[in-house]
């Protein structure tokens, strides 16, 4: 069994040398031999520059060949690989840089584009080489400044389960972020988890459309389609107006993205509706949680079974998902049930289960999950049981067929003089209106009750929705506690760079706007 990416990717070249394995839309495509004899040059020429095992080496680059390439091509030399957001200002840079003990950093060509994360690298003396391709397609690495040539290409040795590959971190949507480091085996793990769910082969053609430096596009829906030998077609971003075209040209069988990327292309469709829309075998949604109502919408308009899931950076993305339907029933409202990952509900104070049926924290282990936060003891005592339990500090339900309903993060609880509302269930609630295209319910400070439920609504385009109108429509849908006393009806609601929602920052961005 492969533990490691590399014998993953090998595996694959080994029996679908001829296949596709990546396909940049309009561009290159390369065959798995063609793409591991990419990885090959691009680790003998990271051991010339001599990068260590262990060393830390930062991504900074958009989604396309040069970020798979140069990926697989550090951990393939057993040094751990540091995606990051482009977008990050320097300071943000600087804390990443600093916390991962960065060694070097591949960045883009242009200067302009990467002045911060250059500011940074120059300030903490990380070395920086531009990732470039030649007309080929071929990735090379053009060092910026001296070079500084190392031994040669054994000198790091074979990967191992153990090492680690991948180093995230949190979004920090309660606290400071939390380094993850994850290992060959967690990462390995976890792809051939997600592959085992929706029966993933050869065959098979992803269309990503996530950021690959999160987990969710890079494990959820890469690493698993090679582990698998299929195909995954990458355009630089996500776009609605190309979306179904590449698909229909590059024969895409399947996409996972967060519910944001969903409710765009369905309110492109009732805009602009797609003439032939090529047939997808299954839509998966994760990332944050999906309404009932925008997973009904998007079964119907798009022809295919949509598959919720349930994931994070800990667990190396994936720990529940709907089946495919001839492997059970899809229940809309729940992220599905444990794919090979051990779950269970468990009490928030102490190391017990709660009966079923019953709400607890989420926990979880599996050879998927973390050893460990990054020089965070206190994080790792406080997250961890003494059975070895990680408490993912979501409150959720398990039924008597193992399907799992998420109700909120914990500390996103809404207390209402005691009364705890969960703002995922009123998320739902406010999309199941015609009019209102995306919804955040939050807590915001009360003199007289703690807290009390506020909202931030966006109308669907052509439609409008007046404060009124929500708070009528939730008075007959909720318990009188739980409906808002402020609707902020918007055009803007603050999101992570992966379309997820931070209700902190939501809560701070219309309280402070209102004051």
């Amino acid at each position: 069994m492969a533990d490691t990416l590399t014998d993953i990717l090998r595996a694959s070249c080994d029996s679908f040398p001829d296949k596709l394995a990546v396909v940049i839309p309009d561009r290159i495509s390369l065959t798995y031999t063609q793409f591991s004899q990419q990885i090959s040059d691009l680790s003998a020429q990271l051991l010339k520059e001599g990068i260590s095992l262990g060393d830390t080496v930062g991504i900074v680059l958009p989604n396309g060949l040069p970020f798979l390439s140069v990926f697989l091509a550090v951990v393939g030399v057993r040094a751990v690989a540091a995606p990051l957001n482009e977008a990050y200002k320097i300071d943000d840079f600087l804390f990443y840089m600093s916390d991962t003990s960065m060694k070097a950093v591949v960045v883009p060509p242009g200067l302009e584009e990467t002045a911060e994360v250059l500011k940074a690298a120059s300030q903490l003396g990380v070395r920086v080489w531009q990732a470039k391709e030649a007309e080929d397609g071929k990735v090379f690495l053009d060092v910026c400044g001296a070079s500084h040539e190392g031994g040669n290409s054994s000198d790091n040795g074979k990967p191992e389960p153990a090492d680690v590959a991948l180093f995230l971190h949190t979004s920090g949507t309660t606290s400071k972020p939390k380094g993850v480091p994850l290992t060959n085996l967690n990462l390995c793990t976890s792809a051939r988890n997600i592959a085992a769910t929706y029966k993933l082969t050869e065959a098979d053609t992803s269309l990503i459309v996530m950021p690959l430096f999160h987990v969710h596009g890079l494990i959820g829906a890469t690493l698993s389609t090679f582990l698998s030998g299929g195909c995954v077609v990458v355009p630089p971003r996500f776009s609605a107006t190309t979306f179904w075209g590449i698909a229909e040209k590059y024969n895409v069988t399947w996409y996972s993205a967060v519910p944001t990327i969903h409710q765009i292309l369905l309110l492109r469709e009732e805009q602009q509706a797609t003439p032939n829309l090529p047939q997808l075998r299954f839509i998966r949604s994760c990332s944050s949680s999906l309404a009932p109502s925008t997973l009904n919408a998007l079964g119907e308009k798009f022809k295919a079974p949509v598959l919720e899931a349930y994931g994070m950076t800990e667990a190396a993305h994936q720990m529940a998902s709907n089946p495919l339907p001839e492997n059970g029933p899809v229940k809309a409202g729940t992220v599905g049930k444990p794919t090979n990952v051990e779950v269970t509900i468990r009490s928030y104070t102490e190391d017990v289960e709660v009966p079923l049926g019953e709400a607890g924290e989420i926990c979880i282990r599996g050879k998927n999950v973390t050893n460990g936060y990054h020089n965070r003891p206190e994080a790792n005592i406080a997250n961890w049981t003494a059975t070895g339990w990680f408490r993912t500090g979501d409150q959720g339900v398990q039924d008597a067929d193992g399907y799992i309903t998420l109700t909120s993060r914990i500390k996103e609880l809404i207390n209402r003089g005691g009364e705890k509302i969960s703002p995922v269930e009123l998320d739902s609630v406010l999309l199941s209106h015609p009019d209102i295209g995306q919804a955040v319910a939050f807590a915001a400070p009360d003199v007289k009750y703690g807290e009390v439920v506020h909202c931030a609504v966006i109308a669907r385009e052509g439609s409008s929705i007046t404060e009124e109108q929500v708070i009528e429509f939730l008075k007959e849908r909720v318990a009188i506690f739980k409906v808002p006393v402020k609707v902020h009806v918007t055009d803007f609601i603050p999101r992570t760079a992966t379309g997820k929602v931070q209700r902190g920052k939501v809560a701070e961005h219309f309280l402070n706007a209102s004051k």
